[in-house]
């Protein structure tokens, strides 16, 4: 029996070789290219704007983080579907922007809180 690699419902080559490249594999495993090495990881574009944007945030009073969250949980939808890598600076990102939007509203609050005293004579 001869050998067909354009057949992928054949069960194999009996020396144990691969098949050849650019055929798929009828085994199911992961794809290879060249020399056998691994497919190699995908981007983490959105992951690595959500951490600029959300550390930019500190410079901009917070409006960069509301965007670098945004984009965080783009890469982290992402990342579980298999599209992208990154999970670490995905996750750095959220964390980073959501500090940096709430210590901006406290921020705020407490300025509002002291003109409301000011203005209302009230100084303690």
């Amino acid at each position: 029996m001869t050998y067909d690699p354009y057949n992928p419902k054949q069960p194999g080559d009996p020396y144990g070789q691969q098949p050849p490249y650019g055929h798929p594999d009828p085994y199911g495993q992961q794809p290879m290219y060249g020399y056998g090495y691994p497919v190699p990881p995908k981007s983490q574009t959105n992951a690595i704007v959500s951490l600029v944007l959300s550390v930019v945030g500190f410079a901009t009073c917070g409006v960069t983080s509301i965007v670098g969250v945004i984009f965080g949980h783009i890469a982290m939808g992402k990342i579980k579907r298999g599209e992208e890598d990154g999970y670490g600076m995905a996750l750095a990102g959220i964390i980073v922007g959501y500090v940096v939007i709430v210590g901006y509203l406290l921020f705020v609050l407490f300025y509002i809180g002291i003109m409301a005293a000011v203005i209302s004579g009230n100084t303690y």
